[in-house]
């Protein structure tokens, strides 16, 4: 157990000494300025205390940030405007909502692909095509066509998660219903199983690892998605919100707690996906 945690360990460390290091190197032009203002002279230890002490740093120290997710976690309420808790939960929201609705959609079209080659021909190039359209330039589109009919706050939200989210399952799913191979279909032929009843007896049991994998890019995608569908918006809360908010007044420290938090959340919720698939598969009977 010691032994395969010590890989871990070292490449975080390495990761933290970089980030101390790139945080002197940034944040040194702030300090000599000050110091040649002041008619200081900045020495080593001088130079490293200031450039990890910054209030509006280029790049905050690692002490920085944990300080800042501290501070709006534990020590705010979390009906509080200032709570990352309150702005987490309001993220979340529309990232269930789009990875609930993306994972349908995914399903659907999968099912569909698979058993009609008609939306094999047509809908499966349209959904590869739909994912070379940068999500920055459709979201705006999307928020105000559906402003335009009277629909706001957390449904637009979750369309652009599902914009991001149904793609993975789709690719997912077709791949694991695709996985029996010819002597496994020709087995239920045999026992003169009907379309449906190879479906669920064959098929979807078949397709499960490839669709929890799926779920787990769906669900990291869907969070962007709900960040990104906070940008256009201009709303005031949410960790999008927050990065919008630490962008204004070049609060840097603020962005990196929101950018950490929201990487906290993701893995979060890819943990509790894998948790499921672990638990799902060994009852299936497919664990490893």
């Amino acid at each position: 157990m010691r032994s395969s945690f010590l890989p871990v360990l070292t490449v975080v460390g390495v990761l933290f000494a970089l980030w101390y290091a790139a945080a002197v190197w940034l944040n040194a032009d702030w300090t000599y300025d000050k110091a040649t203002r002041s008619g200081e002279t900045v020495t080593a230890t001088t130079l490293v205390a200031d450039t990890w002490a910054q209030k509006k740093p280029k790049l905050p120290a690692p002490h920085q940030v944990a300080s800042e997710i501290w501070d709006t976690t534990v020590m705010k309420k979390v009906t509080s405007k200032r709570s990352l808790v309150y702005h987490s939960w309001i993220t979340l929201s529309a990232t269930l909502l789009g990875f609930g609705m993306g994972t349908l959609l995914g399903v659907l079209l999968a099912v569909g692909i698979v058993f009609n080659r008609v939306m094999d021909m047509s809908v499966m190039p349209w959904v590869i095509a739909s994912q070379t359209i940068p999500i920055l330039a459709i979201a705006p589109m999307i928020i105000v066509v559906l402003n335009a009919v009277g629909v706001s706050g957390l449904l637009p939200k979750a369309m652009i998660s599902m914009y991001l989210s149904f793609f993975p399952v789709v690719v997912g799913m077709v791949k694991g219903l695709r996985s029996p191979d010819q002597m496994q279909l020709d087995q239920m032929r045999t026992w003169h199983a009907s379309a449906g009843q190879t479906f669920w007896k064959l098929r979807l049991p078949a397709s499960m690892p490839y669709f929890f994998t799926s779920l787990k890019i769906a669900m990291a995608a869907s969070l962007v998605g709900a960040i990104i569908g906070e940008l256009p918006t201009g709303a005031v809360a949410g960790l999008g919100a927050r990065l919008l908010a630490g962008s204004y007044y070049g609060q840097t420290i603020q962005i990196w707690s929101a950018l950490i938090m929201a990487a906290a959340l993701a893995a979060l919720l890819v943990g509790i996906i894998g948790l499921i698939q672990r638990v799902t598969l060994k009852r299936m009977g497919m664990a490893r």
